[in-house]
């Protein structure tokens, strides 16, 4: 029986829900059990792109082993926490991290039936970060956790806050899934900072990560997005991939725009609460899980689901 990085996050959760007592925190783990089907899911669900919508499934495809990595990282001082708080939003995180694995493990498993390598990829990125593992200090796999989830906070928040972004994304289940992903980032992008500020707190160390960090983060974009397109038959068509990179890059893309909050990192002072999303994520935790959010139901059924299966 194979291990995946979803057991790996599951194994290390003990008592991942307990909140210490006198300590708030609005970090909730929430069990989705999404279930994507090759025939029902659109194939090219990102404007109908291949190119865009490889690039998405590209980074889904770093999820799985890339959120273990980051919860092996804040665990490994967990001890060194004292905070009440602190130490329920750890739980929080790694309850959220080890969903996010879960989830995106299904819809990888859906491109892996439309022909794309996602299985390869996360063989090959859970090698590159066993070796990080084993080769770096464990202060600087820390740092670069705190880096990447910066990444995801400021995608993630782009993509709740851009109405034309959502838009776009045409297959029902598919959004779902990427709006409470991206909702779940920003509920815990302060955790691993904090962590890190409470075992180190060097901002050399902090920003000098983020370059490397960075290279490789795109590096690795580059490849699998380079080894999706191949299994699609579709490397060559220049015209159309070179218009997707500039939607990504150009004056204008996606990424592009992202620059002046990416920037903020390498400031002596900056927090991730200094990006305000509280009533951004007011609005996606009513309009997600509120009374008649968009998931509150299967939200409910998979919560009944694992309660007779703890039984």
């Amino acid at each position: 029986m194979t291990t995946t990085a979803t057991d790996t996050i599951q194994t290390h959760q003990p008592q991942a829900q307990k909140v210490p007592l006198g300590a708030t925190v609005n970090i909730p783990p929430r069990r989705l059990d999404f279930q994507f089907d090759d025939k029902t899911t659109t194939r090219y669900f990102y404007d109908n792109d291949p190119f865009l919508s490889a690039f998405w499934l590209s980074l889904s495809a770093l999820f799985p082993e890339g959120e273990a990595f980051f919860v092996d990282a804040v665990r490994h001082y967990r001890k060194a926490i004292t905070d009440p708080k602190l130490k329920a939003q750890v739980a929080g995180f790694i309850g959220q991290e080890a969903m996010h694995s879960k989830e995106h493990e299904a819809w990888n498993e859906m491109g892996l039936k439309f022909g794309y390598p996602t299985d390869k990829l996360d063989k090959s990125l859970g090698k590159l970060l066993g070796l990080v593992q084993k080769r770096t200090p464990k202060i600087f796999q820390l740092a670069a956790t705190v880096c990447l989830e910066h990444y995801t906070a400021i995608i993630a928040e782009q993509l709740l806050r851009e109405d034309e972004h959502q838009e776009k994304i045409l297959d029902d289940a598919t959004a779902k899934l990427w709006l409470w992903h991206a909702l779940e980032e920003n509920e815990h992008k302060t955790v691993a900072y904090d962590v890190y500020e409470k075992v180190s707190g060097s901002y050399a160390i902090r920003a000098g990560a983020m370059i490397p960090t960075t290279v490789i983060f795109f590096a690795v974009l580059a490849v699998f997005q380079t080894r999706m397109l191949a299994s699609d038959g579709r490397l060559f068509e220049l015209k159309n991939n070179w218009k997707g990179v500039k939607f990504l890059f150009g004056r204008k893309g996606l990424f592009t725009k992202l620059a002046p909050q990416y920037l903020d990192f390498f400031k002596r002072d900056f927090h991730p609460s200094q990006h305000d999303t509280d009533a951004l994520l007011d609005e996606w935790r009513e309009k997600l899980f509120g009374e008649n959010g968009m998931l509150t139901e299967q939200h409910a059924q998979a919560s009944q689901r694992k309660g007779k299966k703890a039984h």
